[in-house]
């Protein structure tokens, strides 16, 4: 690898700051197991004036639903958890579903399994306001009622923020296509359910305690708040980045441990400690003689699930050329993406800007961390970069 060629990046990263596009950001490359660049610029808080650095703690938000995946994946290869089984097998609320239609509603066709949970295809979507998304609306006004709680004190377990879920009509019938959804969320109250504890004591003891994970988990405890990033938000009428501290996703407070642990958009972590899941995951499920999962689950994880039928709806900026399956985005076609990469490279991003992926064809991992949502220019930041580390190969 041509390592100075990868200092390209410190122009991208230093003219998103520079342009007030994001306040702190921190990019990471690993190649054959080994960090060959480095490099951060602005603040990681920019009232102390703190530098974005290796360790500084950041909302995940749906970059939590690789490690979902991951989680789902262990019960998977124990035999505890089936891809074919109703989820309603594991939670009961879910039986007997409803689904919207035009002219009114209708039964489904079949339940939700849990292969629908891995692979978007379960029919439950995230809130969405918008005029004409009947079960979109739905969802937006169950979310709403949570947050309101949430400001008044009042706690609702992972469980029951699910079953809540469980009770909307669904927006099609199950499998019928790809759609982004809570579906990661319903899966973290399915594997509390198997394992018979929270889905939070179940990351910690199968996932971060054996990779040395120590700042990733549903909160930051108060001897870490100091590394713990600002977040901010592109305000599209005033043109510029403000503070964010609203409940999106009906997470938000990140100071204390929450009753609700989100499976898609729950987590807090570090460039250091996601180092370590990713290339656990390129490692083929082990990492430094420790082992999570088995290098054919993991094969099977960073496979594309989807029919061609179910993956028209996948037409996202951010997934042309990918497929879909188990909660993250795999490549297959690299011209479509416009993209020097390799067929097989995976990995999700978060609501933020944050965003990883892994490349098994050139032992490949790199990382982009910032704390800015909706930036009207996150996709083209992110594919120079891209270009950036693919063309250091040699």
């Amino acid at each position: 690898m041509n390592i100075h060629h990868l200092d390209y990046l410190r122009h991208v990263l230093d003219q998103e700051v520079e342009r007030d596009e994001v306040k702190g950001a921190a990019a990471s490359v690993i190649y054959k197991g080994r960090e060959v660049y480095r490099y951060s610029a602005g603040c990681a808080d920019t009232k102390k004036g703190t530098p974005m650095k290796e360790d500084t703690i950041i909302r995940l938000f749906s970059m939590s639903k690789p490690v979902t995946s991951a989680a789902a994946m262990i019960l998977y290869e124990r035999g505890m958890l089936d891809l074919f089984t109703p989820v309603s097998e594991y939670l009961e609320d879910f039986e007997d579903q409803k689904v919207y239609t035009i002219d009114g509603l209708v039964d489904a066709d079949r339940p939700i399994l849990v292969r629908d949970l891995l692979n978007m295809t379960s029919p439950i979507p995230y809130p969405d306001a918008s005029e004409g998304n009947w079960t979109g609306n739905r969802v937006h006004e169950y979310f709403e009622q949570i947050k309101a709680e949430m400001r008044e004190g009042k706690e609702t377990s992972t469980r029951d923020f699910v079953v809540g879920l469980s009770h909307i009509p669904m927006a099609f019938q199950p499998g019928d296509h790809w759609m982004y959804s809570v579906s990661a969320d319903i899966l973290g109250a399915v594997i509390e359910a198997i394992a018979g504890q929270s889905f939070g004591s179940f990351l910690k003891q199968e996932i971060f305690d054996p990779l040395g994970m120590v700042d990733t988990g549903f909160y930051v405890p108060p001897e870490k708040t100091d590394r713990f990033a600002e977040a901010f938000r592109y305000d599209q009428q005033q043109g510029k980045l403000v503070h964010y501290e609203d409940l999106h996703l009906c997470v938000g407070d990140w100071l204390s441990a929450p009753a609700f642990e989100s499976g898609g958009a729950g987590l807090v972590s570090t460039m250091c400690d996601m180092t370590k899941f990713a290339l656990m995951l390129l490692g083929g499920g082990s990492y430094e003689g420790r082992r999570i999962l088995g290098p054919r689950t993991v094969r099977f994880m960073r496979t594309g699930q989807l029919t061609k039928e179910q993956s028209v709806t996948t037409n996202w900026e951010s997934c042309w050329g990918y497929g879909y399956g188990n909660l993250m985005r795999t490549m297959e076609d690299p011209a479509q993406a416009g993209s020097n990469c390799s067929v097989g490279e995976f990995g999700w991003d978060g609501w933020m800007g944050n965003y990883f992926f892994m490349d098994p064809a050139d032992d490949l991992v790199f990382f982009h961390f910032i704390q800015a949502a909706d930036s009207p220019v996150i996709q083209r930041n992110r594919r120079k970069m891209r270009q950036i580390v693919y063309g250091a190969l040699e």
